[in-house]
């Protein structure tokens, strides 16, 4: 994997000025992104030691002149017998990508990463392609219906562009026509800047806004969890994969793991809440909070005592703390592209429509092999393990 944060160019560079790639330390690489609090989590440090699996390492981007433009975590994967890498830049690059000289920031990245073995390279970046308003997808359903079929209620002209012009330059778009592949490509996302609280509520449908008050009235609790409540959680967790019928594949361990990287990095950065209901924990989600950013990652209820909904408690009682921390959205991660009710991961779409934020389609990642026939097939014999997996 790799994560690359890039920022847009001083008013005083020429937009055709050089860009060199080059390692750089972890104090380089953190004063980065402290001063480019959008970033991703999946771009900390932190990330590198969740994917213990991969190689890790920091690289900058700079002028002529020694000046930082942009910074990224690069996590390289081995393929199988061999000593080449595929490169992956999950939910990145982030970069002022309305600039047409693209060319500048993706081709010193691709010197850099085929000097270091890297015979592919995957990046997801991070301007927005559509958005469609809670009440335009409700209004869509239907048999067969997809979310691409609703007319956008917005069209990002950046995103829009940036697509035709990596196409141009041979990449290509990953997963299928609708849906995305390693990182989900329609998320859900709830804005929360210039919103108080009680606009965050009366933006609730009428249906949350009474599981909120059925919870509150049955006292369910939520509270924040520590490490030692994780197993409960995977429990949990679990259970929901059966119940709803999809599955994760990752042990407990990496959860662990993931609670013990990004907390050491910055305490409070993985949350795990809890809503218990007469002593027993019925729900466990986990959040990540990174710069003016906060993300609900992962969900797990239990099957019995539903009617409580203590679900809707820890999201809201989330929301809020988002909110509070001073964060400029509330991301809910993915959700299907299918607007048909009939289809059972339907039911996701119509639970978090109900906070009444927006549907959004990224850009998507995309990925292009290195030059060279033994890169181009290494790439596609890596496309066919990755699919046996």
């Amino acid at each position: 994997m790799c994560a690359l944060l890039v920022t847009p160019a001083h008013r005083n560079q020429s937009p055709d000025r050089e860009l060199s790639v080059r390692s750089l330390s972890v104090p380089e690489y953190e004063a980065f992104l402290s001063r480019n609090r959008n970033a991703s989590f999946l771009q900390y440090p932190s990330w590198a030691a969740v994917k213990d699996q991969w190689r890790s390492e920091r690289v900058g981007w700079h002028y002529p002149d020694g000046q930082m433009a942009g910074a990224g975590l690069v996590l390289y994967r081995q393929f199988p017998g061999t000593r080449k890498y595929f490169a992956y830049l999950p939910e990145g690059p982030v970069a002022d990508w309305s600039d047409p000289h693209i060319d500048r920031w993706l081709e010193p990245l691709k010197r850099h990463l085929r000097a270091a073995g890297a015979f592919a390279v995957r990046i997801g970046p991070t301007p927005a392609y559509r958005r469609w308003d809670a009440a335009a997808v409700k209004s869509a359903t239907g048999p067969g219906r997809q979310v691409s079929d609703v007319l956008a209620t917005e069209v990002d002209p950046v995103g829009a562009a940036l697509a035709d012009r990596l196409r141009t330059r041979g990449w290509t778009r990953c997963g299928g026509e609708d849906d995305g592949d390693a990182q989900p490509r329609h998320v859900f996302r709830v804005p929360l800047a210039g919103r108080s609280v009680d606009e965050l509520w009366s933006g609730l449908n009428q249906e949350w806004r009474r599981n909120v008050r059925k919870a509150e009235k049955a006292g369910v609790e939520t509270v924040l969890g520590t490490a030692a409540d994780l197993p409960e959680f995977y429990r949990l967790l679990r259970i929901t994969e059966e119940r709803d019928g999809f599955r994760l594949g990752r042990a407990l361990s990496y959860y662990q793991r993931q609670y013990e990287a990004l907390n050491a990095e910055s305490p409070g950065r993985m949350r795990l809440y809890l809503g218990i209901h007469e002593g027993e924990i019925l729900a466990a989600h986990t959040m990540i909070v990174a710069g003016r950013r906060v993300w609900y990652q992962t969900g797990a209820s239990a099957d019995h005592r539903r009617e409580v909904r203590p679900s809707n408690a820890l999201q809201w009682r989330m929301m809020r703390d988002a909110h509070s921390l001073g964060a400029d959205e509330y991301d809910m991660r993915g959700v299907p592209s299918t607007l048909d009710p009939d289809e059972r991961s339907f039911g996701l779409l119509r639970w978090k429509l109900g906070t009444g934020g927006q549907v959004v389609e990224t850009l998507g990642e995309w990925e292009t092999p290195m030059d060279g026939y033994t890169n181009t097939a290494l790439y596609k014999g890596f496309q066919a393990y990755m699919a046996r997996r």
